[in-house]
């Protein structure tokens, strides 16, 4: 796993750590690791395995479990007791599965804009096998990723900046190792559609910022997919004052 561990000048004890969504990386995180970091937060931030820079397998069991493993054992490799642990879209699935596995571990869980709050399953999405999702992802461009992203990330607002972070995603799918990524991609794709998180909420024993029972919800109704990227001010604001009001509960 490629991961970043930024340390603060001024710590104030805690570590945060950020997990990326299915069509992000831990770079993306780029703003919101500098505004935790400012403010005396230690960060880490992987990569999960399959994603971006961290090793791509050409055969894994990918499952929520095993990624929680994965985060796990690095944050005791870098000595990391306790986090407050942040998930975005399918990170947000991930933070739960670690949440509800190392609940002991976990000081605050933070869901941003998560994926499994439904079973698709039982709406009766049809399911996409592994295979047919390899294909789909073969074709993946510049610009059906720059599409998609404006129709669900952003509102249907482009800003310039935001092209680095589609050229980040269509890199990978450039030869050599193009068909990789995306048997890696159709394998998580299925993960996130096999293995729904929602049935299991009520099993969360740590403080929840977002929408289970004993949780704080903080909406930005304006916003899209990705309001940490579209909106860093607002949802930077919205985070810090979160954490500090669950740390003077604590």
């Amino acid at each position: 796993m490629i991961f970043m561990d930024v340390a603060p000048n001024k710590p104030n004890g805690r570590t945060v750590v950020l997990l990326h969504g299915k069509n992000f990386c831990a770079a993306t995180w780029e703003a919101t690791i500098k505004t935790l970091v400012d403010v005396g937060y230690r960060v880490i931030a992987p990569d999960q395995i399959g994603f971006c820079k961290s090793t791509k397998p050409e055969h894994y069991q990918y499952s929520f479990q095993q990624l929680a493993e994965n985060t796990h054992a690095l944050l005791m490799y870098r000595n990391v007791e306790r986090s407050i642990v942040v998930g975005h879209s399918m990170g947000g699935m991930l933070a739960v599965r670690y949440a509800l596995m190392y609940p002991d571990a976990v000081d605050e869980l933070v869901l941003v804009d998560p994926l499994g709050l439904e079973d698709w399953k039982a709406e009766g999405v049809p399911y996409e096998s592994v295979d047919s999702a390899y294909q789909t992802q073969l074709k993946t461009t510049f610009e059906s990723i720059k599409k998609y992203q404006l129709k669900f990330y952003y509102n249907g607002q482009w800003k310039p900046e935001y092209d680095r972070w589609v050229s980040m995603l269509a890199s990978m799918y450039v030869d050599p190792g193009k068909e990789r990524i995306a048997w890696n991609q159709a394998l998580t794709s299925d993960m996130i559609f096999t293995q729904p998180v929602m049935y299991e909420f009520e099993h969360i024993r740590v403080k929840t910022l977002w929408m289970i029972p004993d949780a704080r919800l903080i909406e930005f109704p304006e916003l899209g997919h990705a309001p940490q990227i579209e909106a860093p001010e607002v949802f930077h604001k919205a985070l810090l004052g979160a954490l500090a009001e669950g740390r003077s509960q604590n």
